[in-house]
């Protein structure tokens, strides 16, 4: 048990009781837990497995390569529309864990053993193509083009898809200014 994760348990206000049930089958199979990202997660030989989310109206738990485990009954599901990996079941009390607990302690043993493997999730994964607001900032600014090219893909892709959703011009123009502090920082865009 991390004290760092002891230390966020006890800060949680919402959802500590449910966090504490999923971090329970967590742990109980093995897995070391780190805070990442600003929440409890949970890794095999130095690989995420699974991290817990909680949000306002509900909490989750999230496999980073959840779409390589079998779901049988569809209780899974995608993060957002842009996921291509991840995977979540998510809860709004601690007897929707109890109840889970069986599927829950399968999905941790099969990330573990897709950790164990070193397998990825298979599928082409298709890159969003770079807004021009966004590479028009980049292309007069060289330290803000050298610190998003040090990104990880990951974290150019938050910014690229924060730019690029918004409808009008102006607005993306805006977006691609206001995220050059998060750039220059080594953040993703939903990084705090």
């Amino acid at each position: 048990m991390n004290p760092k994760v002891d230390a966020y348990l006890r800060a949680e206000k919402n959802w500590a009781e449910v966090l504490k049930e999923l971090r329970a089958l967590l742990l109980a199979a093995g897995l070391t837990e780190e805070i990442k990202w600003g929440k409890p997660t949970y890794t095999h030989a130095g690989g995420n497995v699974a991290i817990l989310q909680p949000f306002n109206e509900s909490c989750a738990l999230m496999f980073f390569k959840g779409a390589l485990l079998k779901d049988p009954k569809g209780l899974l599901e995608r993060p957002g529309e842009h996921s291509h990996a991840a995977r979540r079941i998510v809860f709004t009390g601690a007897d929707q864990v109890a109840a889970a607990s069986t599927a829950i302690k399968g999905w941790i043993s099969q990330a573990i053993a897709a950790e164990k493997a070193g397998l990825d999730v298979p599928g082409e994964r298709k890159r969003e193509p770079m807004p021009a607001e966004l590479a028009a900032i980049l292309k007069r600014d060289p330290a803000l083009k050298q610190a998003f090219a040090a990104l990880t893909p990951g974290r150019q892709r938050s910014y690229i898809l924060h730019v690029s959703t918004a409808k009008q011009a102006a607005t993306r123009s805006t977006r691609a200014e206001k995220c050059a502090p998060g750039i220059l920082a080594g953040k993703g865009f939903n990084e705090r």
